[in-house]
């Protein structure tokens, strides 16, 4: 992870449950536990999982819009759990976040113009309103919405031109690192691929680090350049999307590709199909030793007393698995069209 625009090591974070009475403690719930991960400048990292798993938690930890419990935190060689103040304040104009729905996101009550002004003003870019007026009309260029949009309110568009807006707002500071939660989970298809197309573009011209939420697996082997799969709070698969998606080697990811619909049914017909048993644990009582062994067709005795580390078994990527088996999944390209 040395020299990484981005490193996370060890992160940790546990919410209190509150009981109705008095709002006392009734637990714990560790939403994320001892996940480490890197991002290089112009690389796409993606976390995936199902609802629940921690991903967006991880995510605003990263940004400290939640204070993670433990762990460390790098960005381009400082760690931003050691700042605070104005010092923290200076620092996050570097990384910026795109929201999953843009229509809760952007205030009803502003014009484009004012969105994309406030962070300029916030941050002390520019001097005065001219140079406002150019920076917002030069982010409408970038993400292709036309100059009159800047006028207009939230309301006035549509889903995909929502996220163009939330998109150059997180780029108006000229950050370094997007953070992505989901962004294109509540547009439609057709829509999603103008997103991913756009984002793709931005991420090349401007040299950004993405770090990329989702659970559409066909999304996120498009833009992807590297994989973590994420299951209650722990990472239990990493690598390359070429790794993870043709040799992947954890149960788990294995039952989510298989999961993937593929719109040739002819490959659909052939493929192996893997039907997970069992309910979902729970995160306030996690399973001892392997999260997912209680739901695993390969559990033993060991899976329930040690808990598996993420290391490569000499498959050429990471996996936390006692009995990793590498094995190619059948996964086409998405329905998404990405035709210009």
């Amino acid at each position: 992870m040395n020299g990484s625009l981005l490193s996370v090591e060890h992160l940790v974070k546990t919410f209190a449950l509150r009981g109705q009475l008095l709002h006392r403690s009734t637990g714990t719930v560790q939403a994320v536990s001892d996940v480490s991960f890197a991002v290089d400048r112009g690389e796409t990292l993606s976390l995936v999982g199902e609802s629940g798993c921690g991903k967006t938690t991880t995510a605003r930890c990263v940004l400290r819009i939640v204070e993670p419990d433990s762990g460390s935190i790098v960005f381009d060689g400082v760690d931003l759990l050691r700042l605070a103040g104005e010092d923290m304040r200076r620092m996050r104009r570097r990384f910026q976040m795109v929201f999953q729905d843009p229509q809760a996101s952007l205030n009803p009550r502003m014009t484009v113009r004012e969105l994309l002004s406030e962070p300029l003003e916030v941050h002390g870019i520019g001097a005065s309103e001219h140079e406002w007026t150019a920076r917002v009309s030069e982010l409408l260029d970038i993400v292709q919405l036309p100059q009159g949009a800047a006028a207009r309110y939230p309301h006035q568009f549509s889903g995909g031109q929502r996220q163009r807006i939330g998109v150059a707002r997180a780029l108006a500071v000229n950050p370094d690192l997007l953070v992505l939660d989901e962004p294109v989970s509540a547009l439609d298809v057709s829509i999603q691929a103008e997103i991913i197309k756009l984002l793709e573009r931005l991420r090349t011209e401007l040299d950004l680090g993405f770090l990329f939420i989702a659970h559409d697996l066909s999304v996120v082997r498009h833009i992807s350049d590297r994989v973590a799969v994420m299951y209650l709070g722990r990472i239990v698969e990493t690598g390359t999307a070429t790794d993870v998606y043709e040799h992947s080697a954890h149960p788990y990811t294995q039952a989510l590709l298989s999961a993937a619909p593929i719109p040739d049914p002819l490959v659909e017909r052939a493929r192996r199909r893997i039907v997970l048993t069992g309910e979902v644990p729970t995160q306030t009582a996690p399973p001892s030793g392997c999260r997912f062994r209680t739901r695993c067709w390969k559990a033993t005795d060991r899976c329930a007393e040690e808990e598996p580390a993420l290391v490569d078994p000499g498959i050429g990527h990471a996996v936390a698995c006692h009995y990793p088996e590498p094995t190619n999944v059948i996964v086409q390209q998405s329905r998404m069209t990405t035709s210009p």
